[in-house]
């Protein structure tokens, strides 16, 4: 008899906290005609502040698919000193605050830090450009696809890879015929989630960007900058934008969610 108060609960939770905003976001979008929405969608700040966003979200997902498939390998298939602390440094991006983030990420690499002064000295910014912003969204985002492959890997187990070596193949056939295909799903699963981590990101991204419209501003900043500057229709629209392509990435993750994880 418990669960239908406890269903009421749970939907009346979700109304207030999420579709009732996100409705009220999409309703203010369009409540003076699709016209201004074009208009917003179509001008040179947005358009600049979503080719930011894209470019920052592809970088911090090839980085993490990458460092997530290796690490992830290293975790379930070796045994090392230092093994927990690395898991509990993986997790670290979880429990820290995206603001100190960026804040870190100024101390080390800001203009009058000691390795952000050699690299500018180089040629290389990193604070207030788009490869501190890679780094920030990097960081916020780490353990998704980490966390998303270490358990199906752990329900693997390791035979068919013995087999495979057994028969003859090396490392590179083995990770390519047996690893990879295991992991196909799992794998897909933490990109799409790193890649809404990224697209949705802000605390890191605004203190390490600098707020440049039309240089580094992304999405998300971009509809803090106009609603301040009570251009409301144009930080809907791009709010909207943003909400859609979450739901979009949900529904996408529902479909790539591993059988064992449901």
């Amino acid at each position: 008899m418990a669960k239908y108060p406890l269903r009421i609960l749970a939907l009346v939770y979700l109304l207030f906290l999420l579709v009732l905003p996100v409705g009220l976001v999409l309703w203010r979008t369009f409540e003076h005609g699709l016209r201004p929405v074009i208009d917003t969608l179509t001008s040179d700040n947005a358009t600049h502040a979503f080719a930011v966003t894209l470019s920052v979200a592809v970088w911090a997902v090839l980085a993490n698919t990458v460092f997530g498939i290796g690490t992830a390998i290293l975790l379930v298939r070796h045994n090392f000193p230092g093994k927990r602390l690395l898991g509990a440094l993986i997790d670290l991006p979880l429990a820290v605050s995206p603001v100190v983030v960026g804040l870190a990420l100024i101390l080390v690499y800001g203009k009058f830090a000691p390795v952000g002064g050699w690299l500018e000295d180089h040629g290389v910014q990193v604070i207030f450009s788009l490869p501190g912003m890679v780094l920030a969204t990097i960081f916020v985002s780490l353990p998704l696809v980490v966390r998303a492959i270490v358990p199906v890997l752990e329900e693997m187990g390791d035979e068919q890879e013995q087999a495979a070596h057994t028969l003859g193949a090396n490392r590179r056939q083995t990770f390519l015929r047996i690893t990879v295909p295991g992991i196909r799903a799992a794998l897909g699963y933490g990109v799409v989630l790193c890649l809404a981590r990224a697209l949705g990101e802000y605390g890191a991204v605004a203190v390490v960007s600098g707020r440049l419209v039309g240089q580094t501003q992304t999405a998300t900043l971009y509809v803090e900058e106009r609603y301040q500057n009570y251009q409301q229709t144009a930080a809907f629209t791009t709010a909207a934008v943003l909400a859609l392509i979450a739901i979009v990435i949900l529904l996408v993750t529902k479909l790539l969610r591993p059988k064992e994880n449901d």
